[in-house]
């Protein structure tokens, strides 16, 4: 299944497990700029008084956004187990899905989708709605990878890197259907795993390419791959759009 089918994604995160193994590898292994620094930065930069986050996860971003910005946060995730964590962290958030934002026109000074787009299954719906919720002025911060992201890792047990339809590569064309302007801000960082075994409990991690953290070689020493993302500033929301 490609990783914007909707039976995927439920499956994926009606528990935290799998993402907990995820996320502590980019807290703990990574080495330079991370995307939710990053998104953050970006969102900060606005000065919001109003932000939405959609596919908030368990609302660690959207926590981190309101510390920083003092803003009145509203956080949206597909999966209830999501949105029950996210609430357990004081975020304001709800079961909801960026294809049918329950909310009037220019709702929002800022919408965030952090490493979410590629799960929408339609896409450019969720991009509207995204840009149908902004002020004027307001911008969308949309984060993903590209195509070399941990490239060494599937190089090494010969897998295929992910294909992604909201990508560091293509993003760009994608938003600029719905904003008239779009700014990509590319970062490449380090990921060194300390042995093989945290390589392979991460492959297994993984949504869609699991399957190949049998293939890790017996390695001595740290093995090392490099992150690759985008965050994507669009703004200028399109009011008549193509």
């Amino acid at each position: 299944m490609d990783l914007n089918d909707p039976r995927l994604v439920a499956s994926e995160y009606v528990d935290e497990r799998r993402l907990a193994v995820r996320r502590r590898v980019w807290n703990d292994f990574l080495e330079g700029p991370s995307s939710d620094d990053e998104t953050l930065a970006a969102v900060v930069e606005a000065a919001p008084s109003r932000v939405l986050e959609v596919g908030a996860g368990w609302g660690e971003l959207s926590a981190r956004i309101a510390e920083a910005t003092g803003a009145d946060v509203t956080a949206f995730d597909l999966s209830p187990r999501m949105v029950a964590l996210a609430r357990e962290r004081g975020v304001r958030a709800f079961v909801g899905d960026v294809q049918t934002l329950p909310f009037p026109d220019r709702s929002f000074d800022v919408v965030v989708a952090n490493a979410m787009l590629y799960h929408v299954p339609d896409l450019q719906r969720g991009i509207r709605e995204a840009a149908r919720v902004l002020t004027d002025a307001g911008r969308l911060v949309a984060t993903t990878f590209g195509e070399h992201h941990t490239a060494e890792i599937w190089q090494m047990v010969g897998g295929p890197q992910a294909e992604l339809a909201f990508a560091a590569e293509n993003g760009a064309a994608i938003l600029e259907r719905s904003f008239e302007r779009v700014e990509r801000r590319e970062r490449v960082a380090v990921l060194t795993f300390p042995n093989a075994d945290e390589v392979r409990t991460y492959i297994a991690s993984t949504i869609t390419r699991s399957r190949f953290a049998e293939r890790v070689p017996d390695v001595d020493g740290p093995i090392v791959t490099h992150a690759h993302f985008a965050v994507f500033v669009a703004e200028r929301p399109r009011r008549r759009l193509t």
